[in-house]
């Protein structure tokens, strides 16, 4: 039996809403998707890029929705008996009914920004806190201006801790969004040249970031990684915020979480490293360098909010990469495996450096190769082509063997490759496709990566169809 969210009452007052038709006593949960609406949810249509969610409210309620939230504007579209909620505008009353759940929030709350690694650290802060009480996080990369109120709204009220995901490729977007989640702790993973486009330069992306202290709660702390270029800089922002609870981490002698040593494996990490205070040795359950240091934030920001270190870093071992951000599958190539490592979400160059490096450290089988099939990293303004030539570097210092490449950016790094180590090109991600799938042969390590526009999603697809797992394979017969 799904437990109650919201009382109807108590989403009427929040969001200051006239009704409709007969409405639940309460609702289970909330969506702003018709084709994935639970029965018992509250269906919020809510105006998109694309769509208009209004279009969809008839779908949501026969799918088993409770009741449908709409804009006064557009109610004579719906029979007088549709259980509705009618406000002024959908996303403000989102918003509002995201400010009622924090009022009656007693969770102690951590928000995460960063050029990258937001969702990955968000993840391992959900592992670590759910071993230790009722945790509830942001879904997926729900971290902009629908997102954060969408997750906050969905917080339930029996919660001991919260953890927000927010991000921005505009200066001013984090503010409103960090002071509807008021954390008790922030973390900013690190400041890199992303979303270039939107900005005069990388302390203007780190002037952005800083948005985040604004609303920390009074005596609350924040997390910054000391090794980053940007870090007095933003210790300057959190301080003029009146933050007076600064906790560093990194590699660095006087981090109050830092790296003592580092032991990186083809699928995990182990570390060594004193979190403020306690000397704690621990594995990660995922590879890659960026992935060990964040897991010192991870500790830091789990101790702050009351957590027991110990066993928080007993819980980082469980973790697994999302779909799309390293997640690891085997494909069965002939008689032989090959693996494929997907990091088709998205791509900036400092991810796209910690992603090839971890495609370095990966195990090949006998005659297997590292291959990395790579689409373009957007937003990057003007600094674009020399951005992705400049990857020419990491491919070289990863022993990467192939490097399948599309889109106009990525001929950049094309040219810039020895030919022994070019793979193909294309245009475009269908049209490298053939060649990707062709080119893989039992004991390769196939790595695939780009920006969410430049659908590299086509090419792991296409992988996973020619070459499904035995397992899968198995379990569908």
């Amino acid at each position: 039996m799904s437990t109650m969210l919201w009382t109807s009452d108590a989403m009427v007052a929040a969001m200051r809403a006239a009704t409709q038709g007969t409405l639940p006593e309460g609702v289970t949960g909330l969506s702003i998707d018709s084709r994935t609406v639970a029965p018992g949810e509250a269906y919020f249509a809510i105006k998109g890029d694309v769509h208009d969610g209004h279009s969809f409210v008839e779908a949501a309620l026969k799918a088993g929705a409770a009741l449908a939230v709409v804009e006064a504007a557009q109610r004579e579209k719906f029979p007088a008996d549709a259980p509705l909620l009618v406000v002024d505008d959908v996303l403000a009353g989102l918003g509002e009914l995201a400010q009622a759940s924090r009022a009656r929030l007693d969770a102690r709350i951590i928000a995460v920004t960063g050029s990258v690694g937001k969702t990955s650290t968000k993840e391992a802060l959900r592992r670590v806190l759910s071993a230790q009480g009722e945790t509830h996080a942001s879904v997926a990369s729900f971290n902009n201006h629908w997102g954060v109120p969408l997750s906050l709204a969905r917080c339930p009220a029996s919660a001991r801790f919260a953890v927000f995901e927010i991000g921005m490729n505009h200066a001013g977007e984090i503010t409103p969004l960090v002071r509807l989640v008021r954390p008790h702790v922030a973390v900013i993973t690190t400041v890199e040249p992303v979303h270039l486009e939107f900005f005069a330069g990388i302390e203007a992306i780190a002037d952005a970031k800083a948005e985040i202290f604004l609303g920390v709660e009074p005596g609350g702390a924040v997390v910054l990684n000391r090794d980053n270029a940007q870090f007095a800089r933003l210790q300057k922002h959190a301080k003029k915020a009146g933050i007076s609870r600064i906790v560093s981490f990194g590699a660095d002698k006087s981090c109050d979480a830092r790296l003592i040593d580092l032991s990186l494996h083809a699928t995990c990490s182990a570390v060594h490293a004193d979190i403020l205070d306690h000397d704690i040795t621990y594995k990660i359950g995922m590879p890659g360098k960026h992935m060990a240091m964040n897991s010192l934030a991870v500790l830091a920001g789990a101790s702050l909010l009351g957590a027991d270190i110990a066993r928080a870093a007993l819980s980082l071992s469980q973790l697994e990469a999302p779909t799309g951000r390293g997640f690891r599958r085997t494909l069965e190539v002939g008689h032989g495996e090959a693996t494929l490592i997907d990091e088709s979400y998205n791509a900036n160059p400092a991810s796209m450096g910690a992603a090839l490096n971890v495609l370095g450290q990966a195990q090949t089988g006998p005659h297997g190769r590292r291959i990395a099939v790579l689409g373009d990293m957007l937003e990057l303004g003007p600094t674009g082509p020399e951005l992705h030539r400049g990857l020419a570097e990491a491919v070289a210092a990863n022993r990467i063997d192939l490097v399948y490449c599309c889109g106009p950016l990525m001929r950049n790094l094309w040219d810039a490759l020895s030919t022994g180590k070019r793979g193909g090109y294309a245009g475009s991600s269908a049209d490298l496709e053939a060649q990707a799938v062709a080119a893989v042969r039992a004991g390769d390590v196939i790595m695939v990566k780009g920006s969410l526009g430049s659908k590299m999603k086509v090419i792991v697809s296409a992988l996973e169809k020619r070459f499904p797992d035995r397992a899968a394979h198995e379990e569908a017969v």
